[in-house]
């Protein structure tokens, strides 16, 4: 068993923005990611999925995104950089290391691996938003001859067979996806809510940075400009023109809701219906905390508690999630600024905790509150 004063737990950008600060503070701590190499859940993401955020806005702490800083990077890049930004800091990564179970000891947490059992006082879930891909239940309801991918099993247009394909669900990453099947195919896109299209530039500045010049992205999540923004759907960064000219050109259908599959059919929201082969499912993601065997870590829906990232468990923190702090919480150049924040709290937390771990004695702990 080996003794850490943090584990922290993925090596995306939330993982490695917070190993910055933790190697600032000289504190002992190791990384476990499940996959052999940082920036496989890049990888492993449809091929032609492009970051609606320029490279400047991409930066993770103490390195720059490499490349034309106004200009949007595909996945391949954003991978090449986590995996560059690890290299260049020289981070205690242990790849190809799965968590099975995490356990509250009392004064410390076990976490435990195929191979060994690690320990620390304290953990650092940096799992991020996209853990578990979500299939409606309808999706049971097409026939066995249909074939259905989600976005997480996605990558190209080579695995599409001729025939309507429906695609359900209108964020960014069916909007990217239903444009470019379009050029090969019919497609029906199919939009649950009516959704903002917002540039990806204006006079020659990239729409982020109004964004955050007018405060929407660095509003709190708890201010009244945080709750109005977190009440809305995310808006479509780009595509307006695209999408025009493919449903001019016939090749793209935009479609409500979709209610019900019946073998090769669906019908819409609105009564319509339409006959398909290929059914994308661009319907996001769930948390999957079952690994986290901590009472009172999460709640009954399987979300964590937590203000800001800190845990009413003590010793536990979350990092990466979507909101955390304001709407930059879950996006890679945003992410930085909470790990930031988060490490004075671990820094803080673990001064006040009077245990030994790495070698380092710790005092009392004071009444913490989270309110």
């Amino acid at each position: 068993m080996t003794d850490y004063d943090v584990i922290v737990i993925g090596a995306g950008q939330a993982g490695l923005s917070i190993g910055y600060y933790l190697q600032r503070h000289k504190l002992s701590f190791v990384i476990l990611e499940k996959n052999d190499r940082v920036g496989t859940s890049w990888r492993e993401r449809y091929d032609s999925l492009v970051l609606f955020t320029p490279r400047a806005f991409n930066d993770l702490p103490g390195l720059p995104f490499p490349g034309d800083r106004h200009g949007f990077p595909d996945k391949n890049e954003a991978a090449h950089y986590l995996e560059m930004y690890a290299r260049y800091h020289s981070f205690p990564i242990r790849l190809g290391v799965e968590v099975l179970r995490v356990e509250n000891q009392g004064r410390s947490y076990q976490v435990h691996t195929q191979e060994q059992v690690f320990r620390a006082r304290s953990v650092v879930v940096a799992t991020g938003p996209f853990q578990e891909p979500y299939w409606p239940s309808l999706h049971a309801h097409a026939g066995k001859e249909i074939a259905q991918w989600h976005t997480a099993t996605f990558r190209n247009g080579r695995q599409v067979d001729p025939g309507t394909v429906l695609v359900v669900g209108g964020g960014n990453s069916g909007i990217q996806i239903a444009t470019e099947l379009a050029q090969e195919h019919s497609v029906f896109l199919s939009i649950g809510q009516s959704r903002t299209h917002l540039p990806l530039s204006i006079l020659g500045k990239t729409i982020f940075y109004y964004l955050r010049s007018l405060g929407v992205l660095t509003a709190p999540s708890s201010s009244w400009l945080g709750r109005l923004y977190r009440s809305l759907p995310d808006p479509i960064f780009g595509y307006k023109k695209e999408l025009r000219q493919l449903q001019r050109a016939g090749k793209l259908k935009i479609a409500p809701r979709t209610v019900s599959l019946s073998g090769c059919t669906a019908a819409f929201e609105d009564g319509s219906t339409t006959d398909f082969s290929t059914i994308i499912w661009a319907t996001g993601y769930r948390p999957n905390y079952a690994w986290l065997d901590v009472p009172g870590a999460c709640n009954e829906l399987g979300r964590p508690f937590h203000q800001k990232g800190v845990s009413p468990v003590p010793g536990l923190f979350f990092l990466g999630l979507p909101w955390q702090r304001n709407r930059l919480s879950a996006l890679m150049g945003g992410v930085g600024h909470d790990a930031a924040i988060l490490t004075n709290e671990i820094v803080d937390f673990l001064r006040t905790e009077t245990v030994s771990i790495g070698g380092t004695m710790y005092g009392t702990p004071p009444s913490r509150s989270l309110s």
